[in-house]
């Protein structure tokens, strides 16, 4: 069942932050009782599907936002899926902890195609993926992991991270270079994409809970801070950065930037999806109608920004305006 919400809020700004009003018709989108939707990744193109990872049931949704309906996709025994995210191959790509491997399902068929892991790895907790330039998976694991996987090959490599515990979030920039974001290690790592080495950088802010990570169109990395409630910017060109601190006692859980470059966040705080505008330093907010909807991943396409509400068992989405 679709349904839909007039968000209208004014925000205080705090520091230097600008206040700013958001209005805008949120749709929402039921899914099965009990799913508990982590993450979600919308295909490109107006009325494509939505996948969704059905983290406590072990499949992949799929939504159809035109009709509302949905399916879902047994992922095998013991699945828990984490992310999934839409590869250059069109098919939805999925962390599965459960499985402790990655996961490919066909969007015609609905075949299954499981990547595990290697046995000396052990238990990964397995995060986020994102697509290098030649097409190979890269993938984090919180447990101190970080991989690749050829799915052309089937080749499969894992390194232990620089400073152990903590590889969460994980984006592509533009020019092709792979970093992603330590939650409990409360920084950022650069992969080379052929050694497999990871470069450290630490934001100003220590003990930040660096959560996710994502790259605008100029290369520059957005990151959201979960202990802090800041959003980070780090610019490799320039090797510098900027914070800014959403307003409220906020908790910063994931970070996506739309096609226009305007940085769309979730607040556990505030319950509510937080839109963030560079230009004029603004924070729009649009909370849910729900308590404890408990927006994790946010992924979108032009036009739309997306987000799982794990805590009711809904899809959300917030025209990218």
């Amino acid at each position: 069942m679709r349904t839909k919400s007039l968000a209208l809020v004014l925000l205080t700004a705090c520091g230097a932050l600008i206040s700013g009003v958001a209005s805008a018709e949120t749709s929402y989108f039921d899914v099965a009782k009990g799913a508990g939707p982590h993450d979600v990744a919308a295909a490109p193109g107006a009325g494509a599907p939505v996948y969704y990872t059905a983290q406590r049931t072990g499949k992949l949704g799929i939504l159809d936002p035109k009709s509302a309906k949905f399916e879902e996709i047994p992922l095998g025994r013991g699945s828990a899926p984490h992310g999934v995210i839409v590869g250059p191959d069109g098919a939805p790509w999925i962390t599965d902890g459960g499985q402790n491997a990655i996961v490919r399902v066909d969007p015609t068929t609905r075949e299954v195609k499981v990547f595990p892991l290697p046995k000396e790895t052990g238990y990964a907790n397995l995060n986020t993926l994102t697509f290098d330039k030649k097409g190979r998976v890269w993938f984090t694991g919180q447990g101190g992991y970080y991989g690749r996987v050829d799915p052309k090959t089937g080749d499969m490599k894992v390194w232990d991270a620089p400073r152990g515990r903590g590889p969460y979030g994980i984006t592509t920039t533009p020019s092709g270079n792979v970093w992603y974001a330590s939650l409990a290690g409360n920084h950022i790592a650069q992969i080379d994409v052929e050694t497999g080495k990871a470069t450290v950088v630490d934001p100003p802010t220590k003990d930040q809970g660096a959560r996710r990570i994502w790259s605008d169109s100029k290369g520059r990395l957005w990151v959201s801070y979960w202990n802090t409630g800041h959003v980070g910017m780090y610019d490799p060109a320039v090797k510098g950065w900027k914070e800014w601190k959403l307003p409220g006692s906020a908790h910063a859980y994931s970070v996506w930037v739309d096609d226009r470059d305007k940085v769309w966040l979730t607040d556990w705080s505030t319950n509510a999806i937080v839109r963030f505008d560079p230009a004029t330093e603004k924070f729009d907010s649009f909370p849910s109608n729900r308590a404890q909807a408990n927006v994790r991943q946010m992924l979108g396409r032009a036009g739309e920004a997306w987000g799982a509400e794990s805590g009711v068992d809904r899809l959300v989405m917030v025209p990218a305006q």
